[in-house]
């Protein structure tokens, strides 16, 4: 089984360093680690350090990744791409063969068509991608990700254009496909009730550091959404178990006085 282990991790965008410090226990695969923070925190930026995509100190240590793997990490960014006049089946085929041989096999098919069924996606499987609405593009590079089978996912809020239910289904899928694939899957998440239904763990990043890791129920509690989002709230067990925040209000900070 894959785990995730970071340790004394920083970015540089140019010289500057944007990210420091992040170390991390070991996480792993067949868990759901959510990644929150105030907008501007460093998410992103870890992501793509994670990713390989900025240079930066300190190490990834990913150990137990099968010799064979199609892809050890893989990295959905926030806002994605894809070529308009492709059809969606077609877009999830070129992920699955990114990096490999060309040559189509019937396993090849059968992941993607087990994909497209997962994310919903039967019905605009032979639409171009151009026709498609912010949510449905959305779910196609959900599918593109998936369809890859990396043991490490990277998902940089996944859910952003998807209204309630399908926020909730798609998350459901990333824990499902964790639990069963054994994967270690990090999602980058702004709602804090679905870090504390469908995270097993949950990093807090602020300023480009990691100011808390750990069981999701142990790291957001009210002195956290108070320190973190300014927020006074606490948080409720429903009969399932399940934690929700009630925001009683926003913390108001008196501005500094002004110099004479």
């Amino acid at each position: 089984m894959v785990t995730v282990r970071l340790d004394d991790l920083g970015a540089l965008h140019g010289n500057r360093l944007v990210l420091s410090g992040v170390t991390t226990p070991h996480l792993p695969g067949g868990e759901v680690v959510a990644v929150i923070g105030p907008n501007a925190a460093g998410k992103s930026t870890l992501f793509k350090r994670i990713a390989g995509l900025l240079r930066g100190p300190g190490r990834i240590q990913v150990e137990g990744a099968r010799a064979a793997a199609r892809n050890t990490i893989c990295y959905m960014p926030q806002d994605t791409a894809a070529n308009a006049v492709l059809t969606v089946y077609e877009s999830i085929l070129l992920a699955r063969k990114q990096d490999s041989a060309w040559s189509v096999t019937a396993a090849d098919l059968a992941a993607i068509d087990r994909t497209i069924a997962d994310l919903g996606l039967s019905t605009i499987a032979f639409r171009n991608i151009g026709e498609l609405s912010g949510g449905q593009r959305q779910l196609v590079s959900i599918a593109q990700t998936l369809v890859r089978e990396p043991e490490v996912l990277l998902m940089d809020e996944p859910t952003s254009a998807l209204d309630l239910n399908r926020q909730v289904e798609v998350l459901s899928l990333m824990r499902t496909v964790a639990r069963e694939r054994r994967a270690a899957v990090l999602i980058a998440l702004h709602d804090i009730n679905h870090a504390l239904r469908f995270a097993d763990r949950t990093m807090v990043i602020v300023e480009g550091r990691l100011v808390a890791c750990g069981p999701s129920r142990d790291v957001i509690t009210s002195a956290l959404l108070r320190q973190v989002y300014k927020v006074d709230a606490r948080i409720e067990m429903c009969s399932r178990g399940i934690g929700h925040v009630i925001i009683d209000g926003a913390v108001v900070t008196k501005p500094a006085p002004m110099a004479a």
